[in-house]
């Protein structure tokens, strides 16, 4: 039988086995011995060990197709992004860090800018201007009246989407819109294990339906961009591409050279200054972190 690792707590992990609910398993010592670690998202096979109390043993885990360290997170299709439109305004670096994360583990992005409700035109259309030409989506949303919450389901249809945003953009609210009956699948998680209701850093997945799963992750506040080389940085920036090998210099960093693509791209307007303010920071970032 296979399905899907939706929560691991203290060597216990819950399975969610389409049509059959969410099974308690225990991972099979050979784990530990290839030190191989169980993830959530992971696609499991388990053997089932009591139908009716829904216990088993997880015996393989299928081929990952990628994985994220922070969260601690496997087979992920998407990430969706939820910043508020205003009040709070967005912080672009912030949102510049996750995406280059993102692009690092070929990750896509949708992006979701809540509470359209409350903003006027100036706002949505700087947001407009600084993202439309990297190529992410962006759905312009309002949790409170509910729109454009079904255009964000069916960008989430059939994937496992990691959720992310700081907090006081309604990114809970845009959950409990999309999934209202998770605690349904979930629920006997907690009676079977009370601590279950008690521990919030871990990374769980909610069915949405069948096929589609969403994952909130904690901690958003700052992101670090430093598992990756400086000169890796200028390819997690999507709008970047077309100018690549433009540029006087091969090897171009887009910082001080002369005769750069990148920097001319920016100055004619075909780049925006934001994002580009945000590359040298991450730059310089990259370029002075400590060798250990």
């Amino acid at each position: 039988m296979n399905g899907k690792i939706v929560k691991g707590i203290a060597g216990f992990y819950y399975v969610h086995v389409v049509e059959s609910g969410v099974y308690e398993c225990k991972a099979k010592g050979i784990f530990r011995k290839d030190k191989i670690k169980p993830l959530v998202g992971d696609n499991v096979e388990l053997e089932v060990l009591d139908k009716e109390e829904k216990l088993g043993n997880i015996i393989r885990i299928l081929p990952r197709q990628n994985e994220l360290i922070r969260p601690a997170v496997a087979n992920i299709d998407q990430a969706l992004v939820v910043f508020a439109v205003c009040k709070p305004s967005p912080h672009y670096n912030l949102l510049d860090r996750f995406l280059v994360m993102m692009e690092s583990k070929g990750v896509p992005v949708v992006l979701c800018f809540n509470k359209e409700d409350i903003a006027c035109e100036e706002q949505i259309a700087e947001i407009e201007s600084i993202y439309r030409d990297c190529g992410y989506p962006c759905v312009f949303a309002s949790a409170k009246e509910e729109k454009n919450i079904e255009e964000i389901r069916k960008l989430l249809q059939g994937k496992t989407t990691v959720i992310a945003g700081p907090s006081g953009v309604g990114k809970s609210s845009i959950i409990n819109i999309l999934q209202p009956e998770a605690n349904m699948e979930t629920g006997g998680i907690s009676r079977k294990i009370e601590r279950g209701k008690h521990t919030t850093r871990h990374s769980e997945l909610f069915p949405i339906d069948e096929e589609s799963y969403i994952m909130d992750t904690p901690g958003f506040s700052s992101l670090y961009v430093n598992d990756f080389e400086k000169e890796e940085l200028k390819y997690y920036f999507p709008e970047f591409e077309p100018y690549e090998g433009g540029c006087k210099y091969n090897g171009c960093d887009h910082i001080h050279e002369p005769g750069c693509a990148i920097k001319e791209a920016v100055e004619s307007g075909k780049i925006h200054e934001v994002r580009y303010e945000d590359y040298k920071e991450m730059y310089e970032e990259l370029k002075n972190k400590r060798r250990y």
